[in-house]
C-alpha cells in the first residue's frame, strides 16, 4: 500500500502539516502556480480569441523539476489530496495540478485549510470535496482579462507616452490619484476666522449668534464681534450624556492593510508578506503552527469555537462584564465570505507568549490582529460626554469634554485608538452661574484642499468603490510606484508627469472602460462567474467587442511619442542618438533603427569588475537578453571577452586564463583549476 500525497502551495506549510498528519501521508509543495498563459497566438495573448478565448498554458520557468517530482509521488500514492490555498488562485492551482499530474476523480480530493493548526488540518480531511470549477473559471477569466488589457494597452502606452504599462485596476487606481491631485490644484482657499474664549481649565469656541450658526469671513467681522463681548460668560446649558463607544469588527484583508499602514507604517506589500508567514506557520517551543487564519478574506465572521474560547478568555482575564456582542456583516456576503475574518488561531496563544519566536515585524502585526479580534467581541466602552453652552451678549460659545466611565474593549485595544479623557470643570458649582475668561481671542484660518491619498486611504477608497480585490491591492499599489507613475511625499501619493500623461491618454480613448463604475461592475460579473451565474467566456467576448475597436482607434488617433534626442550623433551612420525604453530600463540607441542597430554601451565606473585581459577595456556587469547577469568587455563588439561567473582579476597559475568565483570557490574559466576562497 502506498502513502497518501498531500500537495500544498507553500513549502513553509510542508513541515507543520507533515507533523499533523503522520506517517501515512507525504506532504509536498507546488511552490505556487505551476502553469501560466503562454505568449502564443494573436498578439501573444496565449488565448484563442476565436474559440471562446480558450487558454493555452505553459509550464512556468523553473517548475519542470517540481512537476516531475510531484508526478513520481502521485504515481506511487494511493490518493492525492490537493490542499492549495482556499481562494480562487488556490482553486486554479489545484486545477492545473489535477490536469498536469493526470489525476482522476476516484483518486483525488480537494481539501481546504483556513488555518494551519492540527485541529483545522485534521478536520479538513473529514470534509474533503472536489475542485470548484466555477472558482477556476472566475480566476481564469480574470487572468485572461488582465492579460488582454495588460499586453494590448501597455503596448499602446509604450508607443504613445513615456509610460511603461497599463492595467485593468492599476489604471483606475492611478486615475484616483491623478483626479485627487487636480482637485487639489484647482482648490481656492477661503479665509475664515474663529473666536475662542480661554478659561483657566478649558476653552470654548463661538458657534452661534441668537441661536443661529455663525460664520466669520473677515478680520473686520471678527474684530466687530470681539468689541461686543465682555470677559464674563453666562452658563446657559450643561448637557451630560452616557454614550457607548463600540469596538471595530475583526480584520478583513482591506482593513488589515489600512490599519497596518496607519498604525505600524507597513506598506500593503509588507503587511501581506508578514501575514503570509504568520498564516503558514511559526516554529514555537513545542510545535509548528500557523498563528492566524487565512489572510485573504472579505468577511468579519468568527467561528463559533473561537467565540466560545475568546469569551472564556475575556471572563477570566477581565471579568464577565467585559464580554460583548458579536459583530455582524453589513454588506452582502460574497464568495470570499466563505472564509472567516483574520483572527488568531488560538486565543490562548497571546502575543507576549509567542514574542520570543517572532521577528519584530511579525510580533507587531500578530499583536494587532490578536487584540483586534479579541476587542471585537468585548463590551463597548462607556463615555460620559459633556457639552456646555456659554452665552455672552447673545453670542453662543461651546465647550465639549468626555470622561471614560467604563473602558470596555479599550482594556485590550487602547494602544491602537486615540481615546483620552477631556475633563471639563464641574459647572454646577458656580453659584452665580457666571464664569470669567482669562482672554477672548480671534484667529485667522484658511480652508484646506482635500488631502492626498495615503496608502491606507487609497486602499479604503478602492474597497468602498469595489474596484479590484483586497488581495490584489498590494500589487496594484506596488505597480504604480514601480512604474514611476506616483511618488511618495510625506507618505502620500503624488502623481508624476508620466502618471498624468498616461491617465490623460487613457481617458482620451478609454474613458468608457477605464473608470470606477465599469471596473466595479466587472468585479461583480467575475463574482457571478464564481457563483456559476455567468459564463466566463461570454463575459470576455462582451468585453473584447468593446475593447479592441477602441484600442485600434487609439493607435490611429493618438500621436506617437517622439524619442528624446541626446544631442549626440550615431558613430556608425550619423543619425541622432535617442533615448529608448527597454525591458530593463532606458538605453541610448540610433534613431535610424532598424536600418542601424547601434546601441551605446555606457561605461559605468561603479560596474567595473576588473581590466579586460584581451584589450584596453574593462570587464563590467551586464545583462543578457533574457535578463541573466554576465560579465563582459565594455569594448564590445570590438572585444567579445565575456564570462558567466564573476572574474577575480587574477590569472590561473596553471593556464594563465582568468580566475572566476563560482559557488563560493575560485575556479579557472578555462581549465579545471580550483581553490578555496581564503578566510579573511
Amino acid at each position: 500500500m502506498g502513502k497518501n500525497l498531500v500537495i500544498v502551495e507553500s513549502p513553509t506549510k510542508v513541515k507543520s502539516i507533515s507533523k499533523y498528519l503522520g506517517n501515512d501521508y507525504v506532504v509536498s509543495s507546488s511552490k505556487g502556480h505551476i502553469k501560466d498563459l503562454s505568449t502564443k497566438g494573436k498578439y501573444g495573448l496565449g488565448v484563442d480569441i476565436e474559440d471562446h478565448f480558450k487558454p493555452d498554458y505553459k509550464t512556468i520557468k523553473g517548475k519542470k523539476k517540481v512537476i516531475d517530482d510531484l508526478k513520481k509521488l502521485a504515481k506511487n500514492a494511493d490518493k492525492v489530496y490537493l490542499a492549495t490555498d482556499p481562494d480562487r488562485e488556490g482553486e486554479a492551482i489545484s486545477w492545473h495540478l489535477y490536469k498536469t499530474l493526470g489525476l482522476d476523480d476516484d483518486h483525488y480530493s480537494r481539501v481546504v485549510f483556513h488555518e494551519v493548526t492540527k485541529n483545522a488540518v485534521l478536520d479538513a480531511f473529514k470534509h474533503e470535496g472536489k475542485i470548484d470549477k466555477n472558482l477556476v473559471n472566475s480566476q481564469e477569466a480574470r487572468r485572461i482579462l488582465d492579460r488582454i488589457i495588460g499586453f494590448r494597452l501597455s503596448k499602446l502606452i509604450q508607443s504613445k507616452t513615456d509610460g511603461s504599462s497599463a492595467g485593468r485596476v492599476q489604471s483606475v487606481a492611478l486615475k484616483l490619484v491623478v483626479d485627487k491631485e487636480r482637485e487639489i490644484n484647482a482648490f481656492n482657499p477661503e479665509e475664515y476666522w474663529t473666536i475662542t474664549a480661554n478659561f483657566k481649565d478649558f476653552s470654548a469656541d463661538l458657534f452661534e449668534y441668537n441661536h443661529k450658526k455663525i460664520e466669520i469671513k473677515t478680520e473686520d467681522e471678527a474684530t466687530n464681534i470681539l468689541n461686543k463681548l465682555s470677559n464674563s460668560f453666562e452658563i446657559e446649558n450643561t448637557d451630560k450624556k452616557l454614550k457607548n463607544k463600540q469596538s471595530k469588527p475583526p480584520f478583513t484583508t482591506s482593513t488589515l492593510q489600512q490599519e497596518a499602514s496607519t498604525k505600524l507604517r507597513f506598506s500593503s506589500k509588507k503587511t501581506m508578506m508578514v501575514a503570509q508567514k504568520l498564516y503558514e506557520g511559526i516554529d514555537l517551543a513545542d510545535e509548528t503552527a500557523g498563528l492566524i487564519t487565512y489572510m485573504r478574506t472579505d468577511s468579519i465572521r468568527l467561528s463559533d469555537d473561537f467565540i466560545k474560547s475568546a469569551y472564556k478568555f475575556i471572563e477570566n482575564k477581565y471579568g464577565e462584564n467585559y464580554t460583548g456582542p458579536v459583530k455582524k456583516s453589513k454588506k452582502t456576503e460574497n464568495v470570499q465570505d466563505a472564509h472567516e475574518a483574520i483572527r488568531p488561531t488560538s486565543i490562548n496563544r497571546t502575543p507576549e507568549s509567542v514574542k520570543p519566536y517572532l521577528t519584530d515585524d511579525e510580533f507587531k502585526l500578530y499583536r494587532m490582529i490578536y487584540y483586534r479580534a479579541l476587542a471585537s467581541i468585548m463590551a463597548p466602552a462607556q463615555v460620559e460626554a459633556t457639552t456646555v453652552i456659554l452665552n455672552n451678549n447673545n453670542y453662543g460659545f461651546k465647550a465639549t469634554g468626555q470622561v471614560i466611565v467604563f473602558d470596555g474593549y479599550l482594556k485590550a485595544y487602547s494602544a491602537y485608538e486615540d481615546t483620552k479623557d477631556t475633563i471639563l470643570p464641574p459647572f454646577d458649582t458656580y453659584k452665580s452661574n457666571v464664569i470669567v475668561a482669562n482672554e477672548v481671542t480671534k484667529d485667522q484660518h484658511f480652508t484646506q484642499p482635500p488631502a492626498r491619498y495615503t496608502e491606507a486611504k487609497l486602499i479604503k477608497t478602492m474597497d468602498e468603490l469595489g474596484i479590484g480585490r483586497p488581495s490584489t491591492y498590494a500589487t496594484i499599489i506596488d505597480n504604480i510606484k514601480a512604474r514611476g507613475y506616483v511618488n511618495l511625499v510625506d507618505r502620500k501619493f503624488v502623481p508624476t508627469e508620466i502618471g498624468f500623461e498616461v491617465t490623460d491618454k487613457l481617458q482620451e480613448c478609454f474613458n468608457h472602460l477605464i473608470n470606477v463604475e465599469y471596473t466595479a461592475n466587472m468585479e461583480e460579473d467575475l463574482d457571478k462567474v464564481a457563483e456559476g451565474k455567468e459564463v466566463w467566456y461570454e463575459l470576455l467576448e462582451k468585453f473584447y467587442k468593446e475593447f479592441e475597436p477602441a484600442l485600434e482607434d487609439a493607435f490611429e488617433k493618438l500621436p506617437k511619442k517622439e524619442a528624446e534626442q541626446t544631442g549626440e550623433d550615431c558613430p556608425q551612420c550619423g543619425h541622432p542618438l535617442v533615448i529608448r525604453k527597454g525591458k530593463y530600463g532606458a538605453f541610448v540607441a540610433c534613431s535610424n533603427f532598424p536600418a542601424c542597430k547601434y546601441i551605446k554601451q555606457e561605461k559605468k565606473e561603479e560596474s567595473i569588475i576588473t581590466d579586460c585581459p584581451n584589450c584596453d577595456g574593462h570587464i563590467v556587469e551586464k545583462r543578457s537578453k533574457r535578463g541573466k547577469i554576465f560579465y563582459g568587455c565594455d569594448n564590445y563588439p570590438n572585444c567579445k571577452t565575456a564570462y558567466w561567473d564573476k572574474p577575480t582579476g587574477e590569472k590561473c597559475p596553471e593556464c594563465g586564463n582568468m580566475l572566476t568565483i563560482k559557488n563560493n570557490k575560485i575556479k579557472c574559466s578555462s581549465c579545471d583549476y580550483t581553490k578555496e576562497i581564503p578566510n579573511e
